[in-house]
């Protein structure tokens, strides 16, 4: 879907009722603002929303930058109707993809300053029709999107190794299909880790492991199969993301898009006429 497809859901087929009784021909300019220090996100979607409605706009802070609280991030002239019926669903967009971008961007610091080299990954673990730009949003804060789904690359879980029945077995399968280049695969024990690694998994993800046990997993990876890529995921929050950061290639964690707080942003009328 496109972002102003979005407002079908406000609409319906009957319109902003409000307006329509209080509102004819009126002009404003309005600005955005910021009401907390974050990382911005949700400019280029929001513009698109408002442009569709014939808004004039201008970004005066960019996606990705950072802005104080009480800065215009956006300014808006145009009808008043047209704003009023966008305001809602284009705010909507830039609070919850400021939040993502802006957590995103903390916990890239706080994992970068203890270890230069580990990437910081968004999961699938994403709000249904909202994928794109949440992972959008993850890579703005300075994160990575790893699978955008099922499509792109093959993640052997849990459930698949009971229908295949190893995990030596299930890579060997994966690498002769030719789906992928790249096969990973989540173990939850160092026995599962030892034949991920033998069977020369590209990635292998250590599950829902407490710190003390997943860097010592790590360690025997990497003797068995230097190469590998120790990807850390299950349970990771920003209270003990740290913890992983010295020893892990990629945290990856469903809290940067489902537990996320949004950020607070406001549109502010400037003039009637």
């Amino acid at each position: 879907m496109e972002p102003h497809d979005f407002l079908a859901e406000d609409l319906l087929d009957i319109g902003d009722i409000t307006s329509q009784a209080l509102v004819s021909d009126e002009k404003i300019e309005a600005h955005i603002v910021a009401k907390e220090d974050c990382v911005v996100a949700g400019m280029t979607v929001a513009s698109q929303i408002f442009e569709k409605e014939g808004i004039e706009v201008q970004i005066l802070v960019n996606d990705g930058e950072t802005v104080i609280n009480g800065k215009p991030v956006m300014a808006l002239k145009g009808n008043a109707a047209a704003i009023l019926k966008t305001e809602r669903l284009a705010l909507n967009f830039i609070q919850r993809l400021a939040g993502i971008a802006t957590i995103t961007r903390n916990l890239v610091d706080i994992c970068n300053s203890i270890n230069p080299n580990v990437k910081i990954a968004a999961t699938r673990k994403t709000t249904p029709g909202l994928r794109k730009f949440e992972k959008d949003a993850v890579e703005l804060g300075g994160g990575v999107r790893h699978r955008e789904g099922l499509y792109d690359q093959i993640l052997i879980k849990d459930n698949h190794l009971k229908i295949v029945g190893s995990v030596g077995q299930a890579v060997k399968k994966a690498r002769e299909s030719s789906l992928s280049k790249i096969i990973e695969v989540e173990v939850v024990d160092s026995k599962g880790a030892k034949e991920a690694a033998q069977a020369k998994a590209d990635i292998i993800m250590l599950d829902n492991m407490e710190p003390y046990k997943a860097k010592s997993i790590a360690e025997i990876i990497r003797k068995i199969h230097p190469e590998a890529v120790i990807e850390i995921s299950g349970g990771i929050n920003p209270d003990n993301i740290a913890r992983y950061a010295d020893f892990a290639d990629v945290i990856s964690l469903g809290w940067l898009t489902h537990s996320v707080r949004a950020c607070d942003f406001s549109l502010e009328f400037l003039e009637v006429y």
